[in-house]
């Protein structure tokens, strides 16, 4: 075989045309090139040393492109050492650069006679240096970067079927210090052809994200990501300051903040732009701008609302989205019904509304002279406003009926009565006043009762009386009519008097005598009513007669004493709460506790509980937004709950882009109360705004059924999620999961609201990974039963994720959450698992309240372990705020090089489920001292006869003893026995080995448990038993009881 370079580059020439692409080559936008020897026109210039060594060869392809090659071929000869350096390649601005190497290499066994010489790699070396040295070239002072080695040789077979295998190797270097830097590229006897080489660096290229435009930037090292600002685009601002972090390769992670297009622009291929004419935007946010309502117009671009047309309106209260409006037209069809004194009116609704709801109507009420009964005019006609006494029922302003009840009024008397309809533009629009008049006359009316009688002077067997003229006399009053009798004869014989003026003197009376008496007054139209029944007595005989001058002195000086007495006493009162509030400054007072109390402070936003409105609908519409049924249109069901249904569907509101959304149905046949607790999820959410929140769309209650619409999470819940996805996501990628449901549950403390079931269960997931928390609104109800769960209207919520003291006291606050939060931080760097696994209820409470947590799941950072212990301390007020939680994950974020540390290779706090504090649990140097701590007596007695004297040796028998007794292998169970044995051999027992074919293990068993993603498998578990199986004569068996159903699941 002839292995003359000539001959060798003859051979690729032909099959190069087959490798260079017809088209330019695409590099992806984060590679920045420094070399490209593919983009050379000309000869590139190396240097070859010796220069019978590499040779640059120039052919071209299809296209006739020029292509410069260098091969390489001395295969025949011993001891080579040729060399090929590149120009001067300036670094730039890049700290780690990239080497892609292109070539072909020839199988040294399809040469013949070359055993001994002939090589398949060469090595790649570089040189820094601040400046061009020229053709300088000392070996010695090059670095060795690799050795290249082909993955695929070629062979004489390959060239004759023009099979061409072409190998791409990438190489890093760095981190650079100087300004630039050669290659090289030494062959030791090989038969190599460099198709190309580009050299390169990466870059986070330019981008645009939530409005927010990030300039290129090159990573800084290879250890941490670089943290970059961002900049809002024309017409925006910012809502949360915008920021990315760039890494090593060259690719945006974790987008925080964003920016809001102006009020007048809309988000439109990631710029915001004017509305368009006859559109509009008043708000500052990304939707779409809305077309102007009915009745109203823009002219110009960017509008931030619409003007009304011509005698339209829009009221101060009325949203920009609402069409513009005007007043109603005038009531119709007036009925008027005239009881003596009073009239009924009655009417219909306008005819023209004015395209608003809110109608009231208002009666006003005149006085008119010269107007005849029938309602025509005998002369000029002179109207008043009536008085003020007469009286509208239910009122005059404001009525929402159509009828109202006129009373008080004068008797023949003409009335002109004004009914005008309003709404909430009336006011704008004075002189569009529309009413409808009606006139009546009243009637000829009896006078009302006198009121008011006074005794003046009483005597042994007279009485003078005075009284007031009854308020509406309705004509003149012609006289009164007396009638007084003793109380005693109840009527049965009465006298009658009559009187022109307001007082009468009565005589001839009984002395020491209880008298009843009635005036009622009399006019052209009859008698009126008759008063109310007035006692008086006469004088006894023994008694002088006491003017009524006498009377109010003797009855001021007794008012007096009785006032004297009051405010002694009342002094002395409060005297003594003066006192007592003095003593009860003492530094240990107790402290009141406001429940379910807020203070609003200006400019805070506060929680307000819709539990604590009367109407519930009355929270829903002030906080949620009523949507139309007819804009919702339901896909499929994917869940049902107690209320009713969880749908997925769409939502499509005039003028908006349709959007997804998850629906909530309320079911039929609900009761008020079902239909409250409903509707307070929705009044609860409606208050918060806050990207880790789950956003409330609206709702619709004026329809059936009932709906709650919010925004659709694509991936569920995040506990599902996570077990769906298991081991697939970095540490960077779950800590920014974690920061999201932190931020969340900081914006709602920060509110003053307490979520009491925070779980991963309860955070839902986007298509984005962003992770918002739900599930507001059910209170919760500790019930006193031993397996102590919450409960609430939607079911049973575990103990497992709730604070030692919410259990015991009720407590529940945001440190409350806090120790939630740390649940959840174990939940997601687990996956998915279930806290405490298959313990019981009672169980958990217990362990918690004995100092035991959770251990770290596997592979899980120290600095997140550590965050899990501080949120689960035992003192709520030693917990993290959520705002410390923010911070902390946000410097985890900035140094992903701390996450690299796990939990399981440094110092295991000693409170966790298997690792109690040795100063809880009692050495055990003995087989008698571990069989005495034994609860299950059947396993010492079958231990009793076996002559171990240490745990150590117990430890090396066989396995064959459990199966030739009956037991069986690979079910996971350890006990709080077993933990005690798992200390005396090594303190680190896990889980598995033995446990005889019996019932379910009891709940003691199961507190040892662990998960096989929590903890690593002890290697003395292994040990084999086989000296216990010769001399052990019974079998080896633990106590059961049936395991306690999960009551904590929804």
């Amino acid at each position: 075989m002839d292995c003359n370079p000539r001959s060798l580059l003859f051979i690729l020439l032909l099959l190069l045309s087959s490798v260079v692409p017809a088209f330019p080559i695409i590099y992806p936008p984060n590679e920045v090139n420094l070399l490209d020897s593919k983009a050379s026109q000309g000869e590139l210039g190396w240097i070859s040393y010796p220069s019978h060594g590499w040779e640059e060869i120039s052919g071209v392809d299809e296209h006739y492109t020029p292509i410069r090659t260098f091969q390489v071929c001395n295969v025949m000869e011993y001891s080579q050492n040729n060399w090929l350096r590149t120009n001067w390649i300036s670094r730039q601005s890049a700290q780690k650069i990239y080497v892609e190497l292109k070539f072909t290499l020839r199988d040294c066994n399809s040469i013949p006679l070359v055993l001994g010489t002939c090589k398949e790699t060469f090595n790649l070396l570089y040189l820094e240096t601040d400046d061009d040295q020229g053709s300088h070239f000392r070996e010695h002072q090059f670095s060795k970067i690799d050795t290249i080695a082909a993955d695929e040789s070629f062979t004489q077979t390959d060239l004759g079927d023009r099979i061409l295998k072409l190998n791409t190797e990438v190489r890093e270097v760095g981190a650079m210090t100087k300004k630039g830097f050669y290659l090289a590229f030494q062959d030791v006897g090989a038969c190599v052809a460099l198709v190309s080489v580009r050299v390169y660096f990466k870059k986070c290229p330019y981008t645009v994200r939530n409005l927010a435009s990030f300039p290129d930037t090159v990573p800084m090292d290879s250890q941490s990501l670089v943290e970059v600002k961002g900049s809002c685009v024309n017409h925006s601002k910012e809502e949360e300051p915008p920021r990315m972090y760039c890494s090593t390769e060259g690719e945006w992670l974790v987008p925080i903040g964003k920016c809001l297009c102006n009020p007048g622009y809309e988000e439109r291929s990631n710029t915001c732009q004017m509305c368009r004419a006859g559109f509009y935007k008043s708000t500052l946010g990304n939707m779409e701008c809305s077309k102007c309502p009915p009745h109203s117009f823009s002219h110009h671009e960017g509008s931030l609302h619409c003007g009304c047309e011509k005698n339209y309106f829009r009221a101060e209260g009325d949203p920009a989205s609402m069409a513009c409006t005007r007043p109603p037209s005038a009531p119709r069809n007036v009925i008027s019904s005239i009881n003596e004194t009073s009239v009924i009116l009655d009417w219909s609704w306008p005819e023209d509304a004015g395209g608003r709801r809110d109608i009231t109507f208002t009666v006003l009420c005149k006085r008119c002279r010269g107007v005849a009964a029938n309602g025509s005019n005998s002369g000029t006609q002179r109207c008043e406003p009536c008085r003020s006494n007469v009286r509208f029922l239910p009122r005059a302003v404001g009525l929402h009926n159509t009828t109202v009840t006129v009373g008080d009024l004068l008797a023949h008397t003409n009335y002109t009565f004004e009914i005008e309809a309003l709404n909430g533009v009336s006011s704008l629009a004075p002189k569009m006043r529309q009413y409808a008049a009606v006139t009546i006359t009243t009637n000829q009316a009896a006078p009302s009762p006198v009121t008011v009688i006074r005794k003046e002077k009483t005597s042994r067997n007279s009485v003078s009386l005075s009284w007031q003229e009854p308020e509406r006399p309705n004509g003149i009053i012609l006289d009164y009519e007396i009638k007084y009798y003793e109380k005693e004869e109840q009527e049965t014989s009465y006298t009658i008097l009559r009187a022109r003026g307001c007082n009468v003197t009565l005589s001839g009376l009984k002395s020491n005598t209880a008298y009843l008496l009635q005036i009622r007054a009399r006019t052209a139209a009859g008698y009126g009513a008759s008063s109310p029944s007035f006692q008086f007595e006469t004088s006894p005989d023994s008694a002088f007669s006491i003017s009524s001058e006498s009377s109010q002195v003797v009855l001021i000086a007794i008012s007096s004493a009785v006032a004297i007495i009051l405010l002694t006493v009342l002094l002395y009162i409060l005297i003594g709460r003066f006192c007592c509030r003095s003593k009860s400054k003492h530094p240990d007072e107790k402290r009141l506790h406001f429940g379910n109390g807020h203070l609003r402070l200006p400019g805070i936003r506060t929680y307000v509980d819709p539990h604590t409105y009367e109407d519930p609908s009355q929270a829903v519409h002030e906080f949620a937004k009523e949507l139309d049924a007819s804009c919702i249109a339901i896909d499929k069901v994917v869940g049902a709950g107690e209320f009713g249904e969880v749908c997925s569907g769409r939502l499509k509101l005039p003028s908006k882009k349709e959007i997804c959304v998850a629906i909530k149905t309320l079911k039929g046949g609900y009761t008020d109360k079902q239909r409250r607790d409903f509707l307070a999820e929705a009044s609860i959410m409606g208050q918060f705004d806050h990207p880790n929140i789950i956003r409330l769309e609206g709702v619709v209650t004026r329809s059936k059924p009932v709906m709650i619409v919010t925004e659709y999470m694509e991936n569920g819940s995040l506990d599902s999620f996570l077990r769906k996805h298991d081991a697939q996501f970095t540490g960077i990628q779950l800590v920014g999961m974690l920061r999201g449901i932190a931020s969340g549950m900081k914006y709602l403390s920060d509110m003053g609201y307490v979520h009491r079931d925070l779980a991963a269960r309860n955070i839902l997931v986007n298509s984005n990974l962003v992770c918002k928390v739900s599930d507001f609104g059910l209170s919760r109800v500790l019930e006193d039963d031993p397996e102590a769960a919450y409960t609430t209207r939607g079911g049973k919520i575990p103990i497992r994720w709730t604070a030692p003291e919410a259990i015991a006291y009720r407590k529940f606050t945001s440190a409350s959450d806090a120790w939630s939060y740390g649940i959840v931080l174990w939940e997601v760097m687990s996956y998915g698992e279930r806290p405490y696994w298959e313990m019981s209820n009672q169980d958990v409470i217990k362990a918690v309240d004995e100092g035991y947590r959770l251990p770290p799941p596997m592979d899980c950072p120290a600095t997140l372990y550590q965050l899990m212990l501080d949120c689960w301390q035992k003192e709520r007020n030693n917990r993290p705020k959520f705002e410390q939680i923010v911070s902390i994950l946000d410097k985890l974020i900035r140094n992903p090089g701390s996450l690299k540390i796990t939990a399981n290779t440094t110092s295991r706090p000693a409170n966790l489920l298997l690792d109690r504090s040795s100063s809880e649990v009692p050495s055990m140097g003995t087989m008698g001292d571990w069989m005495d701590g034994m609860r299950t007596l059947p396993c010492k007695e079958a231990f009793s006869g076996v002559s171990y004297s240490s745990c150590d040796t117990l430890a090396k028998t066989s396995t064959e003893f459990p199966r030739h007794y009956g037991l069986r292998r690979n079910w996971k169970f350890v006990g709080l026995d077993l933990v005690s044995f798992h200390l005396c051999l090594t303190s680190r027992l896990i889980l598995e080995e033995y446990v005889p074919e019996r019932p379910q293990p009891s709940s003691l068993e199961i507190l040892g448990r662990v998960s096989l993603r929590s903890l690593s498998i002890s290697p003395h578990i292994h040990q084999p038993l086989e000296h216990i199986s010769k001399v052990l004569p019974g079998q080896l068996s633990f106590p059961s009881e049936e395991v306690p159903p999960d009551e904590g699941a929804f």
